[in-house]
């Protein structure tokens, strides 16, 4: 499986667009602060949503596309099944 998902802040004030093959190994690395960058940088490290791909073409194209957005679709794609941005769980 393939993972296009967003992390925010504790005060939920930064939004980041990732992807990866491994949802549960990449999280732990943003919690762990071993993404160097921007989420490093702000302490991006909350999961608040994310989609399943089987395809790494489809993943990755919407990885592409999402990350062209304006702040408020990716409020409203996150708000509609996570509107109090809690932590989820990876199933």
């Amino acid at each position: 499986m393939y993972y296009v998902y967003f992390l925010t802040n504790k005060n939920k004030t930064v939004l980041y667009t990732g992807f990866t093959g491994n949802l549960v190994e990449r999280t732990a690395q943003h919690k762990a602060g071993q993404v160097k960058g921007f989420t490093k940088t702000y302490n991006v490290n909350l999961l608040i949503y994310y989609e399943e791909f089987e395809n790494v073409s489809d993943a990755k194209a919407r990885e592409k596309a999402v990350k062209k957005w304006n702040r408020a679709w990716k409020e409203e794609l996150i708000n509609a099944s996570n509107p109090d941005w809690n932590e989820v769980l990876i199933l």
